[in-house]
């Protein structure tokens, strides 16, 4: 069983930065494509950012220029490194990772909170 623990959210004033960890774990994958994604209340989940395997990264416009995503493989860990955090950028924050075998794992979320 693979496991992905995310952590890192909290409340914090527009302007500010937050970094989220995901930590992957359990049986032995190969990890395909990691990513991050969003669920604000009464709204749909949306992409926030991928990383492949080989290093990759891609951005949903809403959060380019601010937002980063990294992964150290040698801690099995992704991040997302958020900066000028706006109020809509309040959400659930959800790291997924698709593995080679296309096995699809998500995390229990964790909260991004941004105050006006």
């Amino acid at each position: 069983q693979v496991q992905l623990e995310e952590s890192g959210g909290g409340l914090v004033q527009a302007g500010s930065s937050l970094r989220l960890s995901c930590a992957i774990s359990g049986r032995t994958f190969t990890a395909y494509r990691r990513g991050w994604y969003r669920q604000a209340p009464g709204k749909q989940r949306e992409w926030v950012a991928t990383i492949t395997s080989g290093g990759s990264t891609n951005y949903a416009d809403s959060v380019k220029g601010r937002f980063t995503i990294s992964s150290d493989n040698a801690k099995n860990t992704v991040y997302l490194q958020m900066n000028s955090l706006k109020p809509e950028d309040t959400a659930a924050y959800y790291c997924r990772m698709i593995t080679r075998a296309r096995h699809d794992y998500w995390g229990q979320g964790t909260q991004v909170t941004v105050s006006s």
